[in-house]
């Protein structure tokens, strides 16, 4: 499958730069995967779109303020820190931007006694660093908020890149189709019946990074880590078991209950789409541990009956997963029918409702 059938032309006006406020006054656009049929509305009307009994599997992780200025001592040379992923109480997965940032070298951080080493590299600018203390309490004063790339504009308010429901830290990225979501929104969902259901996904920044291979079957997903516990998969199993929608917040919300689905069957998450792996709904389970679960078009949806979702990058793999789930066709389509209507694009921007 051809990395060009997932490419389009977006100009860098339609990309967000800021938050809307209130956060539920974004557009919203609703699709009928089925007949690719498009509505557009506002997100806060998203009430009137969802019945009793519905379920929305939201991602509870917390962004840390991850990104780090750090300097090499012997040189002064500044080196840019963003941990990723925590391995052990001193250790961290990070990347780093700056030059000669190899095997052994001392880093020092600003106004504290804390230094670090590098003492491993692996692929790309990914490093892993020995910090001389553990560093979580400090990232409040020393970290930044990691905001993606393509945002150009520093945010005043770093409870914006934040959910409103956030309770696990530590994610690189926030589970942007969450910014939507107001207390008085989930207030009025849960007195419609509207279930909640939450699971964690801690989101690595390789989630902003366009596929690079010609054929997307090649390319090797990210792992990113992963949980749902047992009373949060019984809220899942017992609402499908009684006919109703299962609906992710976000693609990081689907791939982990679709992982959970997955493994339910005895699949194999490194390669779900071939067909000894396909089969009918079988109740989710529980579980803990990393995923690399690529959803693109071909796979088999265990679990999901719909996603709330934000506008994402040309080539990469979550356009590839809203794809699989929509159609390719019906996809692009709405990406050139929300161009039409000045929507605003990837993680500040505006919504889609699939279903």
């Amino acid at each position: 499958m051809d990395i060009s059938l997932f490419n389009y032309d977006l100009p860098e006006h339609f990309i967000a730069q800021t938050p809307l406020e209130p956060r539920d006054t974004s557009k919203l656009m609703l699709m009928n995967r089925q007949s690719g049929s498009i509505e557009h509305t506002v997100f806060s009307d998203i009430i009137n779109h969802l019945h009793d009994g519905d379920v929305l599997v939201l991602n509870d992780t917390q962004v840390i303020p991850a990104r780090l200025m750090a300097f090499k001592p012997d040189t002064h040379g500044k080196v840019e820190v963003l941990l990723l992923r925590q391995l052990s109480e001193t250790n961290w997965l990070v990347m780093v931007g700056g030059r000669n940032v190899t095997l052994g070298k001392k880093l020092a951080f600003e106004g504290t006694d804390i230094t670090a080493e590098i003492i491993e590299e692996r692929e790309t600018s990914q490093r892993v660093l020995a910090f001389s203390h553990p560093v979580n309490d400090l990232l409040t004063d020393l970290g930044q908020m990691p905001l993606p790339p393509y945002i150009h504009r520093q945010l005043d308010d770093k409870a914006r890149y934040q959910t409103v429901y956030h309770r696990h830290s530590g994610s690189a990225a926030a589970p942007t189709a969450g910014l939507h979501f107001t207390p008085d929104l989930l207030i009025g969902l849960r007195q419609k019946g509207v279930l909640l259901a939450y699971c964690t996904l801690h989101i690595g920044l390789d989630t902003f990074q366009p596929v690079k291979v010609e054929n997307i079957t090649h390319h090797k997903i990210h792992s990113e880590w992963a949980t749902l516990d047992a009373t949060n998969a019984k809220i899942i199993n017992d609402a499908k078991l009684s006919g109703k929608r299962i609906i992710a917040v976000g693609t990081t919300s689907a791939r982990t209950i679709e992982t959970a689905g997955v493994l339910s069957a005895g699949g194999d998450i490194s390669n779900p789409n071939v067909s000894n792996n396909l089969c009918p709904w079988r109740p989710v389970i529980a579980f803990e541990q990393d995923t690399n679960l690529f959803i693109y078009p071909s796979y088999q949806w265990r679990v999901l009956d719909g996603i709330i979702t934000n506008f994402h990058l040309p080539k990469s793999s979550l356009l590839m997963m809203i794809s699989a789930f929509a159609g390719r066709d019906n996809t692009l389509h709405a990406y050139e029918i929300a161009k039409q209507n000045a929507y605003r694009f990837f993680s500040f921007g505006d919504a889609m409702f699939i279903r």
